[in-house]
């Protein structure tokens, strides 16, 4: 069963006086979380009153964080959004929701179990145990299909992979 809160980044800092806090996000894109009203930290709901991208991370004014001092208590927090919140277009999917996921060749050869998903430099890499490890890196030539719903990955592996 897919968990109701997808962790989605972590206070880093604050920025300014004012209370706001600076979020490294853990999405794809930072924007991808300006589109979210409602933030979970300690599993308790805040209010996003304003938000926008600087630098890579997302500078937020939150609802009951009125300036720097406040701002300073939350560092170093994770934040959480609301799965039904969370509006990803079609053939995406969280990478929680496939960690776990049985991982089988293109011609039904089972591999192994999805246990850990690498953000390396070049790009993500899936860690997938069976009997030996693969580091496949999450490129279109290599996962040919992710069912995140039936917890299957289809893979194409070549030779040293």
């Amino acid at each position: 069963m897919k968990e109701k809160y997808i962790e989605a980044g972590e206070i880093v800092n604050t920025h300014g006086v004012r209370g706001e806090v600076k979020i490294m996000p853990w999405t794809d894109t930072p924007e991808f979380l300006l589109g979210i009203r409602t933030l979970y930290i300690d599993g308790a709901p805040v209010r996003v009153l304003a938000a926008r991208v600087h630098k890579g991370a997302v500078l937020a004014s939150l609802e009951g964080v009125e300036d720097v001092n406040a701002a300073m208590r939350l560092k170093g927090r994770r934040v959480s959004i609301d799965r039904g919140d969370a509006h990803l277009p079609a053939g995406r999917f969280f990478i929680q929701d496939i960690i776990g996921a049985r991982v089988v060749t293109e011609s039904g050869e089972e591999i192994g179990t999805l246990r850990e998903v690498i953000d390396a430099p070049a790009g993500m890499i899936y860690v997938v145990r069976g009997d030996a490890e693969h580091l496949i890196p999450a490129v279109d030539e290599f996962i040919l299909r992710t069912d995140a719903d039936s917890g299957l990955i289809t893979v194409r592996l070549i030779e040293g992979m």
